[in-house]
Formats: C-alpha cells, structure tokens, sequence
C-alpha cells in the first residue's frame, strides 16, 4: 500500500505537470509549438506547410483569437505564426515574445505561403502533426495525447525521435492515485513550501487576466454583464471574475494563464472563484494555498476520466472543483467536499464543448454557479442521491460515471458537434 509520504508525492508533480503557463486557447499555441519545432529541425523558415490535425484540434482553432497575429484565427494562422515567430523552448508561451515587426511578418507570411489543412482520422483525440518544406528539404513534427507531447520528428526521411502514441497519455504521473478523501488529506497536511510557487503563479497570472477582463472590452463581456448592479453579491463577484478573465482569454487577450488539465479557461475557472472568495472573507495566504490544492486537484480527477479533449464541457470539471476549494475555506472536510461534488456534477454534465470562443465564458459562469449550488444544498441539508440519474452512491463512483459519460457515452455527439461546426 503507498504511504502518505509517497502519494503526497504524486500529487505535487501532478499539480506541477498540470498547472503551467500559457498564453492564448492551448489548442492553436500547441499548433505553433509544433510549427516552432518544425522550422527548428528544418533549419529555416518553411516555404510551404502542412497541418494535420484531429476533429478536436480543429473545434477548439476554428474561433478562438490567437495573441500576437493582429487577431487572426485558425489553423493556418497558428501554424504560421509559429513559424514566424515562435520559441520552441517556451513550450506553450511559445509566442509569448512575438514583437510588432513579427505580427506583421506572421501576416504578410500566411499571405504568401502555402498552408494546407487536413483532418487526421487516426483514432486519437488530440493530434497535430506538421510538415515544412524548404525546396528539396522537409521536417516533420507531430504531438499527440497532449499539448506538449512530441512524439515524432523527422527530418529528410531521417526519424529523429519516435515515440508511442499510445491513447493513454505517457509521460505524466499516473493519475489512478487520485481520489477526493486523498485530496482533502493533501490539502489538510502538505508542506506549502512544495507547492507555494505554482499555486502563487496560478494566483498571479489568473486575477490578472480576470481583471483585464473586466477592464477591457473582449467578446460578450460577459464578466461586466454578470456584474453590473450586482457588485456587492460574493456569488456574482465569483462567476463574473472567472467569467471575465475567460473573456479576454478567448478574445485575444496576450496575458498568460496558468492551465489546468490543458486549458486555461479550466485553470481560471478552478482558481478564480477560490481566490475572489478568500480574499472576501478574509481567509488566510495559507487557507487559499490549500483550498487551491482542492480546487485544482478535484479538477484534474474528474478530468483524467473524461479525457483532454470531449463533448463535455471541461468548464464543468472545473466548476465543480471550484465549488470543493470553496468548501474547504468554509471550514469543510471530505463529507462536505464529497457532497458538494456530487451535487454539483449532477446539474451540469449536460453542457457540451461547441469549441474555444467567447461563449466559454457563460458556460463558465453557469459551471461556478453549479459549484456553489451543490455546497450551498449541502449546507441547506439537501443532496441529490444514488439513483437519481448518473449519480451513483458514493463520489468516486460519480465520477467514474462521469467520465464514461463524457468519454463513452458523448463519443458521437463529439464527432457531430465537429461536422455542424464545419458546416458553412
């Protein structure tokens, strides 16, 4: 049996894997990675490009704003952007340092060149594979599973690198040792000092980016609509920031976010509403950081089950999480974080993933608001019980459900969600 010690452990590089930063939707920025590390093996700037990518890659590119391309969107425009001006190194702030001169060049390069897209149908979820040409020369670069994952790189039919994508992810701690009463324990007992620098960060990056959300006019600004005449309700300050912060993310916002499970709108969804909370009520630096290790590790869970990318609405997850990390600050242990759980997967799980654009931001806000429901029936005596329709006894067999739900059951509803956005 894994000691205390051990599994600790785990959770620490779980949350040192899952929570990084990253500037623009993880989607198109993994694109430009791709692209980045495509030119670096080409040695010089491609003459032409193609881009092959899975359904999903294509839903959450197709209208989000990408940072530093003058508001361009699309595959092409991340490829050529990457290209241009990334920093392979950076990872996924890979164009986090794109100067004026280089947006122009981005434009003035996607003009020019040929940049060919293709929907790859190879049986994963998330893939992204590129192919730049040079005259004669050529490179090839392809990650799968997730954002950061290269598992190919060739160059002039020489293979560089070659990896198995296999459909489970590789590289990362398993998550099998997750579960919502080890998390309440973690957040109860861990030393702070191993996660104070990317909990602080989170913390940092993400109320930067919600109060340019509601500084700025982004999208539907659905941040400020959520707040206007309601600036004294601590339930309203809560769904409006993270609304708000995902409203300049998806509207081309170039201010980083620490992302959770992949996603920046997850990362600000499962910190925002923690944090906003804290601060209202006064809640001790230390009782935020722990109450974070909640949010964001209930997140991951329910997450690791459902997939990087689905049908489901990943905000949900991440609405849920927030509801726990709130409970905690409450004063709440594994009942009360449990019960919260379970109520509040049971009002949202129906929210689909239509792509990355401005309306994540209201579903956000709907996922924050369920979160709260679920600990505010707690209090209120009130749960939702096994039996009443994917809610079954217990809350890790909730969330066993969820995930099938999300991965098993929503497969076609993915695949159809893809073909009508595709639609002209």
């Amino acid at each position: 049996m894994e000691s205390n010690q051990d599994c600790f452990a785990r959770y620490i590089q779980i949350l040192q894997e899952e929570l990084r930063p990253a500037m623009g939707c993880t989607e198109p920025i993994a694109i430009a990675y791709a692209a980045a590390k495509a030119r670096d093996v080409l040695g010089c700037l491609p003459d032409r490009m193609l881009v092959e990518v899975s359904g999903n890659i294509i839903k959450n590119v197709k209208s989000v704003i990408i940072p530093h391309t003058g508001g361009l969107r699309g595959i092409a425009a991340a490829a050529a952007v990457g290209a241009v001006a990334g920093d392979a190194a950076a990872e996924l702030a890979v164009i986090s340092q794109v100067t004026p001169k280089e947006v122009a060049e981005t434009a003035q390069y996607l003009q020019k060149t040929p940049i060919d897209v293709h929907c790859a149908e190879n049986g994963h979820i998330f893939d992204i594979a590129v192919t730049a040409w040079q005259g004669e020369n050529n490179a090839y670069v392809r990650i799968a599973d997730y954002h950061t994952n290269i598992v190919s790189i060739h160059r002039n039919g020489e293979t560089l690198l070659e990896k198995t994508a296999e459909t489970q992810e590789n590289g990362l701690t398993d998550r099998r040792c997750l579960s919502v009463e080890g998390i309440v324990e973690f957040a109860d007992h861990v030393e702070l000092d191993a996660v104070k620098p990317t909990l602080e960060r989170q913390i940092e990056c993400n109320m930067a980016i919600a109060a340019e959300g509601l500084r700025g006019n982004y999208g539907a600004n659905i941040g400020k609509t959520l707040l206007k005449n309601h600036e004294d309700s601590i339930d309203y300050k809560m769904r409006a920031w993270a609304a708000a912060g995902s409203d300049a993310r998806m509207n081309g916002c170039e201010l980083p976010v620490v992302i959770n499970s992949g996603s920046g709108n997850q990362g600000i969804t499962a910190s925002v509403p923690v944090i906003v909370y804290a601060r209202e009520n006064e809640n001790s630096h230390e009782e935020l950081l722990r109450a974070l290790c909640v949010s964001n590790l209930v997140t991951i869970h329910l997450k690791t089950g459902i997939g990087r990318l689905s049908a489901y609405c990943g905000a949900v997850s991440a609405g849920v999480g927030a509801g726990a990390g709130i409970a905690y600050l409450k004063g709440g242990g594994f009942e009360q974080i449990a019960h919260t759980v379970v109520n509040a997967v049971a009002v949202t799980s129906g929210i689909i993933c239509d792509g990355a654009k401005a309306s994540c931001a209201a579903k956000i806000a709907a996922a924050v608001d369920a979160g709260i429901l679920g600990l505010t029936m707690y209090e209120n005596g009130n749960e939702f019980f096994g039996g009443d329709g994917i809610v079954k006894k217990g809350v890790e067999k909730t969330i066993d459900t969820v995930g099938r739900l999300a991965r098993i059951g929503m497969e076609q509803t993915d695949k159809e969600i893809i073909h009508l956005m595709m639609e002209v």
